[in-house]
């Protein structure tokens, strides 16, 4: 098991690598860049102080300073290596857009992505091992088929679709005013107590964590029934059933252990918990997460913040992988990693 630990951490490096040579490539490929991006708000922000008036032209030496402060001035394989130095450096640079270090711009997002991701991982896993658990014992009875529509409707319905319902309905659209349309707290947030903080913060992110794990919710109890059916029909089961135990306590002693092989797979994404943010819901809601801010950094073609998020995604994704290949070991003892 050290050995292949050992093996996978060190492909993590030449992948690493291929990921960032690729991503860095794509960027220098798409229209437009920061510098271009400086220049069009520049030119719209004199153009509104200077309506009716002569505007003041970029000249082409400014425009060349420019290009010198953003480092684009030099070839694209020199601006890669530079770039890549300060990665291996822990440096992900400087945002162009908020003029601040990618890690701050990123850290003022962890929270509400950390909350969105971690708490939906709980939940769903809380909620859906025992519900497919139960679906599986009752397997075709009116119980099965009513609950599988809630989960399929919540499985097809997107995220975002989700949750304009959820504000139509919930959020004094037609219907009911129980929740705020958006953002994270209220403007009165600073005058409550820590308990206070705590509850309307809860308030608020209640419709986009409902909108957030809906079709992941489905997915696991879905995946935890079809795994336990699958165990049931073996021949384990039977043996066990013979010696005197009913199906459901087969099922529980014998079956549940098997059928987590597959769920261990999902385990993985507590690794990438932070990036994991839907930025449709997050327009939706109003919410400023990780998800809005690669949005927004593409819009503006702040390129260092999204190769930073998606560089540290990456590698956290990789050892997502490596953290459920070794939950395959410790779940199925049968399982060795030569």
């Amino acid at each position: 098991m050290k050995t292949y630990i050992l093996r996978r951490i060190l492909l993590m490096i030449p992948t690493l690598l291929g990921i960032s040579l690729i991503l860095f490539t794509l960027t220098q490929m798409l229209p437009g860049g920061p510098v271009e991006n400086y220049i069009s708000r520049l030119r719209s922000s004199m153009g509104a102080e200077s309506a009716g008036t002569d505007i003041h032209e970029i000249t082409e030496t400014e425009i060349a300073n420019l290009r010198k402060n953003f480092g684009y001035d030099k070839p694209a394989y020199i601006r890669y290596f530079h770039w890549l130095g300060r990665i291996l450096r822990g440096d992900l640079g400087e945002s162009f857009s908020y003029q601040q270090p990618v890690w701050d711009v990123m850290i003022t997002r962890i929270p509400i992505s950390l909350f969105l991701g971690l708490s939906s991982f709980l939940i769903s896993y809380c909620i859906c091992i025992p519900l497919g658990f139960r679906k599986a014992l009752r397997h075709g009875s009116l119980y099965d088929v009513l609950s599988s529509i809630v989960v399929f409707i919540g499985y097809v319905i997107p995220g975002y679709a989700l949750g304009l319902l959820l504000i139509i309905f919930f959020s004094g659209g037609s219907f009911l005013d129980l929740f705020p349309i958006g953002g994270i707290v209220s403007d009165y947030f600073e005058e409550l107590s820590f308990l206070g903080k705590m509850g309307d913060f809860l308030y608020h992110m209640t419709l986009p964590l409902i909108a957030y794990m809906a079709s992941e919710f489905a997915f696991l109890t879905m995946l935890m029934k079809n795994s336990l059916l699958d165990e049931a029909g073996k021949n384990y089961i039977f043996t066990a059933m013979a010696k005197g135990s009913s199906f459901s306590q087969a099922m529980r002693h014998h079956a549940l252990r098997n059928a987590l092989i597959p769920i261990a797979t999902r385990l993985s994404e507590i690794f990438t918990l932070l990036f994991t943010s839907s930025i449709l819901i997050e327009k939706v809601f109003n919410i400023d997460g990780m998800g809005l801010l690669v949005y927004n950094s593409m819009l503006d073609r702040d390129y260092n913040v999204v190769l930073g998020v998606i560089m540290v995604a990456s590698f956290l994704a990789m050892l997502g992988r490596l953290f459920s290949d070794i939950l395959y070991a410790v779940i199925d003892p049968r399982i060795r990693y030569d």
